[in-house]
């Protein structure tokens, strides 16, 4: 057996553990606070990068701890400068992120399973089967590659994270949360929870647990139809978590936290982009404050789905306008390399 693989990971090993570990070896008690810098503020790999720890705490570390880093496995750049990476766990699981950036903005856009479980059809990542969640260091990891891509391919920051990447953030509830604790943290990469967007398909009682936690950052609801009959059809989530328990949940979580929410809306060509279905849209963001995102599909090998012409876009999102609701189209970025809303997913088989 490697002997790695019976070493707790630090990043997952409870603080005061590590701190009565090295206590019982006669190490100092501010050695944690070092540690936990290195880990979380400048985002070392290996203990050997820990460079004001002794060689001997180091040695102490390495022969008893591991760092399972998620590593950079390959990269492609697309014509409008968009990057897609692969990232390789310590499994040999592998997840897929992207950078995208914009004029005003650098954005993260990160993964928080390995594959996914809610089979909606649109998405190519809904056509895996869910291997695992990521822990809150793998997450993290992520943003910290992808920040660094930002810094050095186009010499701006990152400046937002979006939870869009494969898998359903709030299934993986409490490493979501901490990932992003260890993103926002002073003690961490100090980002703006106001930065953050973290989209679900709609699971009605995490939403709620998110109002009940009170939390800072943004949600985005991937609604794509805002009638069930419709909804079933390309999201199974809805039948469990119907349009009117999302609206409850929204709500609540609107209530508890003050935060605006954004809708996502895919248009499908003769599917859901009909004035019918605007007006529908439109009922639905009269129950929270809310924008509208109105997203171009991408078309994925395993669907059926048709993008919507030009016109018919036009027409549904100036609907939504003429009534006030903030609308923005965005635009697929990174198609030419997969990269783009609804197209992760590993082309071929790993681990």
């Amino acid at each position: 057996m490697d002997r790695n693989s019976q070493k707790q990971d630090i990043r997952k090993t409870d603080v005061e553990k590590v701190k009565d570990f090295l206590m019982n070896h006669g190490e100092k008690p501010f050695r944690v606070k070092q540690i936990h810098e290195w880990l979380w503020k400048k985002s070392a790999r290996s203990f050997d990068e820990m460079s004001n720890l002794s060689l001997k705490t180091r040695e102490l570390l390495k022969d008893n701890f591991v760092i399972n880093a998620v590593s950079l496995d390959q990269q492609q750049i697309s014509t409008d400068q968009t990057i897609k990476s692969t990232f390789k766990l310590f499994d040999d699981h592998v997840i897929e992120g992207v950078l995208i950036p914009a004029d005003d903005r650098m954005t993260a856009c990160v993964s928080s399973q390995v594959g996914c479980s809610l089979s909606c059809k649109f998405c190519a990542t809904g056509y895996m089967d869910r291997a695992r969640n990521l822990d809150a260091a793998e997450i993290y990891d992520q943003v910290v590659h992808i920040k660094e891509q930002a810094e050095k391919n186009y010499n701006v920051p990152l400046s937002n994270i979006v939870y869009m990447g494969m898998g359903e953030p709030l299934l993986n509830y409490t490493n979501v949360l901490k990932s992003i604790e260890h993103v926002t943290s002073p003690e961490g990469l100090g980002m703006s929870p106001k930065r953050i967007t973290v989209s679900t398909a709609g699971i009605a009682k995490m939403i709620r647990k998110l109002g009940d936690d009170e939390v800072k950052f943004n949600l985005a609801l991937s609604l794509h139809a805002a009638n069930d009959k419709k909804r079933d059809t390309i999201m199974p989530i809805n039948e469990s978590n119907s349009l009117e328990a999302l609206k409850e949940a929204l709500q609540y979580y609107y209530y508890k936290t003050k935060n605006r929410v954004t809708f996502e809306y895919i248009v499908f060509y003769n599917f859901n982009d009909t004035l019918d279905d605007a007006a529908e849209l439109y009922q639905f963001t009269k129950y929270v404050p809310s924008k509208v995102n109105i997203i171009e599909y991408n078309p994925i090998q395993e669907a059926d789905f048709v993008k919507t012409e030009e016109d018919r876009l036009e027409t549904f999102s100036n609907y939504l306008k003429k009534r006030g609701v903030n609308v923005q189209v965005r635009r697929s970025r990174g198609k030419d390399i997969d990269a783009a809303c609804g197209q992760l997913a590993n082309k071929e088989k790993h681990g």
